[in-house]
C-alpha cells in the first residue's frame, strides 16, 4: 500500500485519496473493513525489554506492528471483492489497545466500482 497513491492488488485498487484520478465511480458499495487483534507473548516482551534497554528501534514491537497492519489491510482487501469492488477509497488504519498487551488494528475504506475515463 502507498500513501496518497494508488497501489493495485490483484486488480483491487487501494488508495487513501477520495478520488482516483482517471478513473470515474460507477457504484459505491460501502465500508469495508479488516480487522485483526494481536497480542504480544511473553518471550516477545522480554525481547522488546532488553531492546528498550539499549535504545532505537525495537523491532519485535515494529514486525508485530507490520505483521497486523498487513494482516488487517489483506481482510479488507477480501471483504472489498466480496462486494464485487475493484477499488477502495479513503483507505485509513486505526489501532487501539483493549487491555494490557492486547491490540486491534484495523484497517477500512470505501468499496467502490470504477472504471477508466
Amino acid at each position: 500500500m502507498t500513501y496518497g497513491r494508488a497501489a493495485h492488488t490483484n486488480e483491487l485498487i487501494v488508495t487513501t485519496t477520495n478520488d482516483l484520478e482517471g478513473f470515474r465511480v460507477v457504484r459505491h458499495l460501502g465500508v469495508v473493513r479488516g480487522l485483526t487483534v494481536r497480542s504480544r507473548s511473553v518471550l516477545g516482551n522480554l525481547g522488546a525489554s532488553l531492546q528498550t534497554i539499549l535504545g532505537g528501534n525495537i523491532t519485535l514491537y515494529s514486525e508485530l506492528a507490520e505483521k497486523a497492519r498487513g494482516e488487517a489491510y489483506d481482510l479488507m482487501v477480501q471483504h472489498a471483492r466480496d462486494l464485487g469492488a475493484n477499488a477502495v477509497l479513503a483507505m485509513r488504519y486505526d489501532a487501539n489497545e483493549i487491555t494490557d498487551g492486547v491490540t486491534e488494528v484495523l484497517a477500512y475504506g470505501t468499496a467502490v466500482t470504477v472504471e477508466a475515463r
